[in-house]
């Protein structure tokens, strides 16, 4: 058990830097549209997608590994309370259109991503 939560502690750290990073690309800032957000979190889903269609084929994966990727790194990475801060934000201005497209986009390929990973996972 401390194992596993040494694992989630570590990957949820990771996710979190590089969620952060991606946050601070300069071109991001100077747009209205939550794009570090999306983008992080339509890849995070895509990479959960990977790894676990993966960790199903090769059945003899360390389960503590699929552990550090799944809940820690992509746990870390993906963040549903900054989707529902910018949702709000967008409400707020009176961006409509853009609410709609950031929800439609967020959940809708969000599905369609971890089901192009779990294929892609096929092929690895």
């Amino acid at each position: 058990m401390i194992k596993h939560l040494l694992l989630v502690f570590i990957g949820g750290g990771l996710g979190s830097v590089c969620r952060y990073l991606i946050s601070e690309i300069t071109y991001f800032k100077k747009l209205i549209f939550p794009y570090p957000t999306l983008l992080t979190n339509l890849l995070g889903c895509f990479l959960i997608g990977l790894i676990l269609g993966w960790s199903i084929k090769n059945s003899n994966i360390d389960s503590s590994l699929i552990i550090l990727f799944t809940v820690g790194f992509c746990g870390g990475f993906t963040t549903f309370s900054s989707f529902s801060y910018e949702s709000l934000t967008l409400i707020n201005n009176n961006q409509l259109l853009n609410l709609f497209i950031y929800i439609f986009s967020s959940i809708l390929i969000g599905i369609f991503a971890v089901f192009v990973g779990l294929k892609i996972s096929k092929y690895l």
